[in-house]
Order: C-alpha cells, then structure tokens, then sequence
C-alpha cells in the first residue's frame, strides 16, 4: 500500500471524466476569491491547493493565497505576471482567463459553500484512490499473499483521508516548521513558562522535560514492584482532568496544557484500572475498596470523585492480546471519534507483533516490531505515546538496583525508537525486603543494633521514589524526586523538608 495517498495523483485517461468533479465550482471560487480577498481568511483553513481538480485552478489558488499572505490585493491585474508563460493557461485563452472567472460577482455569495463542495469532491476522489490500490493490491499475488498487512495499510490510507482530505505530503518548509515551533513556544509561555507539551501533573517533571512532546514515544520502565502502571495511570487521570478543568476555564482544545487520553491496558482489566484512578482521586486505599473496608464518610468521598470523573476524557481498552496493527487501527480510531491527545501503553511486552512468533531471535525483532510502531503511531497521530516496559532481571544481580539502558528488555530497538527513557526506582522497596530479624526480649545486641540501623535505613527511603531520565532527544538527562504513596498508588511532587519555610511562634 503507498504511503501517500495524493489528491492530485493522475488518474489513467479514461478514468479523468468519470472521477468527482466540479470545474464551474472551481471557477467561481477563485473569481469570488479575487473580487474579495478576505473570503480567503475563512477558505484556507480548509482547503488546500491540491484539492482542485483542475490543475491550473489549483494553481491560481495557491498564488492568490500567496498575495493574500503578503498584504497583497490578488486581482487579475496583479496575477497576471504570475502566468504570463503558464502553457496549461494559454491553453484555456492566456491570463486574459483571469479576468473571465471574475466575470460573475454573485459568486461571492455562495463563495463557502463552492469550497465545501470542491473539498467534498476531492474527498471522493482520494477514496477512489485508496479504492482502487486496495483492489490491485488484492489481485496481485505475484508477491506473498498477506491479508492482514493490506487491510492495516487500507485503514490507514483511508484514516488519513478523514483526517486530511487526502494524505498530504509531510514536508513542511522551513516557513511552516517554524511556526509549529513558535506556537510551541508560545503554549509554554501561555501555561506558566516550562511547560510545551502535555502536563504529567507533576511539576518535576515537567520542569525536566517540558511536558510529553507531541509525536514523542515514551519508554517507561522498571522492574516489578517500582510502580509504572501506578505512574502512568498518574499522568493520564492528570492530562486528562487538566484537560477538562482547561475546558470549563473556557481555554480552546489547542492551547490546553491536557488531553483526553487513550489508556491502553493488556494486563488490568479496566475496572481494576478505575479502582486504581478513584483511590488515587478519593484518597481511599485500593486494597480497602476492593474489600468495602471503607466508613460511610469513605463513601461520601469516593462517590463525589466518581461523580466528578463521569466526564473525564480517559478511555480505557483492556483486550487482551492485541497485535500492534489491531492497536494503531483502535488509536486511530480514537482519535477521529474523542480527539485523543495522548496515547498510554501497559505494557510494551504483552503486544504481538504481526509475524510468526518463535525462538527468541523471533521475539528480538517483534520486539523492534512494535516499538518502531509505537513511535509511527506517535508521529501518525501526531500525540505523545507512553509505552511501559519491563526491564531484565540482571538489575538484580547488581549492589546498585538503579536501572540503566542497558537492561531494556529483549531488544536494543527500543532504546533507539524512545525519544525519551524513563525508569522508576523505589529504594523502599529493596530496603523493606532486606528487614533483618525483628528483635524479641533475650536477643543479642547485634541483633537490637542491626534491626534499628534498617529503621534508619527505612526512614530514609519512606515514601522516597526516582523517576530517572536515561535519555531525551529534547534536553539533558538526570532525576527527579517524586512522592510515593503505596496505599492509594499515587506518585506526587516531592517536598524537601530542608525548604520549606520555618513555623513561626
């Protein structure tokens, strides 16, 4: 299947005729365009030049959009240079054709509803498009015959034309890429300055990363027990319900620091995952919910934290087993029908990739499979993907458990394919498994002495979590301290005590 479904691609000649079309639209777009130059402010926002039919149509679009950009009237007069040595204009009478399509001024007042139909029209013809490879596509078996990877390349093809008119071409001039970077700079500036992507809720990281970046793939990962489901679930209730705060605040979808968020679950189920996101809300142990070992004021406060979540943009998929292909086909989906703006994996393992699995060289490159997805899927959608992943037991095999690149599990590709690597480390968690000998009444004092350096030890660590930043194509790398609560699984901006201000008496 083509990467790239043009609008403009030629059609075989017999086909030219019978393809969606309307030239007599086309004409009195472009005449009410040049009789009114600011009705091009509202057509631009939808329709490109490559979605005239016409070529030469597509052409004076493009130039009056040109003008129109530099504070210029576009007018047959000032178009006129422009086409002075076009062959395809001569063709249909020279630039003297410039000033015919202004020849009716009643075009103005239907001039929007002319580009809503030459957009519609082009929609139609991108579909043939797609239609027609997936039909040559179907019917060539000269090459092995895979299904499967033709139905995925048909449902992108044709989750770019509903997203836009057309699989456009992805180069961008430097014109345009630098604009995407100031509005950057300006959403960052717009949320308190340090903040460009989407929030983690956690103001440590934000500072470090600037927020999850769209198109960005996010390698989160830790042994068993440091608590990545907990973080990821963490970062999605908070894009999601910063999200919804922006959008009672009355701040538009594209300037909000959330997202509604796809939450991708191939372990929990999601009504586990909900028990998880109500604890954190209602601040009721999860352990305690599940069992009902909650007083009648638990309840008032967890079913007010559910009230307040029945609209929270986060939706969750817990099937079991999905391919990447079955995966990005539901992202897409998503992101057409809710607008997703952020997409959570749980986790990277338990996807399958679409070859045969067997032997462990198999799974090295399923595994370089999916991540390489992940991160198309990323750039597709244009969203920012976390994907968790385990990591190999050789972290425990070492003094010092804090995990490093070096221990992703099973394929180097996935280090590659991250734009940024996380790792969650709990030392509380290798301290508490060390606890010696609780000392009864008659022990030896060694015993008394180990137990309470371990306190000391425990005290330390208590509550004390890291989220190690291992690489990041946008900044520097290092640790953030973050707050641990194990009861409710809720990760919070760590406060060192050593600042905060002193009581007054």
């Amino acid at each position: 299947m083509a990467d790239i479904i043009r609008l403009s691609d030629a059609p075989a000649p017999n086909e030219t005729s019978s393809l969606p079309h309307n030239i007599e639209a086309e004409a009195a777009l472009l005449g009410a365009l040049m009789i009114d130059n600011r009705l091009a402010e509202d057509v631009q926002l939808k329709l490109r030049a490559d979605h005239f039919f016409e070529p030469v149509h597509a052409r004076v679009y493009e130039a009056i959009l040109k003008l129109v950009d530099r504070n210029m009237i576009a007018s047959p007069v000032t178009l006129r240079p422009m086409f002075e040595a076009d062959e395809e204009m001569k063709e249909l009478g020279g630039p003297s054709y410039l000033a015919q399509l202004t020849g009716s001024g009643a075009a103005i007042i239907g001039a929007r509803d002319f580009a809503g139909q030459i957009y519609d029209l082009a929609l139609l013809r991108a579909l043939i498009g797609v239609g027609r490879e997936m039909v040559e596509q179907a019917l060539d078996t000269s090459e092995d015959v895979d299904p499967k990877s033709q139905i995925e390349g048909a449902e992108a093809a044709l989750y770019r034309v509903a997203e836009e008119g057309g699989g456009e071409s992805s180069v961008k001039s430097f014109a345009e890429a630098t604009r995407l970077a100031v509005q950057m700079a300006e959403k960052a500036l717009n949320t308190g300055g340090g903040l460009s992507g989407v929030t983690t809720g956690l103001d440590g990281i934000n500072a470090r990363t600037g927020g999850l970046h769209h198109s960005d793939l996010v390698i989160l990962a830790g042994r068993p027990g440091m608590g990545k489901t907990a973080l990821a679930t963490n970062i999605a209730y908070n894009a999601a319900s910063r999200f919804l705060r922006d959008g009672e605040d009355g701040i538009t979808p594209d300037k909000s620091a959330g997202a509604p968020v796809a939450f991708f679950s191939l372990e929990m189920s999601a009504d586990q995952l909900a028990t998880r996101i109500l604890a954190e809300a209602s601040g009721i142990s999860g352990e305690n919910l599940r069992m009902g070992k909650i007083s009648q004021q638990d309840f008032r406060n967890l079913a007010r934290a559910a009230a307040e979540m029945e609209s929270l943009p986060l939706y969750i998929d817990d099937t079991p087993g999905l391919t990447i292909a079955a995966l990005r086909t539901r992202a897409r989906r998503l992101k057409r029908q809710r607008s997703i703006g952020l997409i959570v994996v749980d986790y990277l393992q338990l996807l399958q990739g679409t070859g045969k699995s067997g032997g462990d060289q198999n799974r090295v490159q399923e595994i370089s499979e999916i991540s390489r997805g992940l991160k198309t899927l990323a750039k597709e959608l244009n969203v920012p993907v976390i994907a968790l992943s385990q990591l190999s037991r050789a972290v425990e095999q070492r003094e010092d458990k804090r995990p490093q690149l070096s221990d992703l599990r099973e394929s180097g590709s996935i280090e590659q394919d991250a734009d940024m690597v996380w790792f969650v480390y709990r030392e509380e968690y290798y301290v508490n498994s060390r606890e010696p000998k609780r000392p009864i009444e008659g022990d030896d004092a060694k015993v008394h002495d180990a137990h309470s350096e371990w306190m000391r030890d425990m005290e330390r660590v208590y509550g004390l979590a890291e989220l190690i930043i291992a690489k990041q194509r946008h900044g520097a790398t290092g640790k953030v301290k973050m707050k641990f609560e194990s009861k409710i699984t809720r990760f919070s901006d760590w406060v060192d005590d050593a600042y905060l201000p002193e009581a007054r008496g």
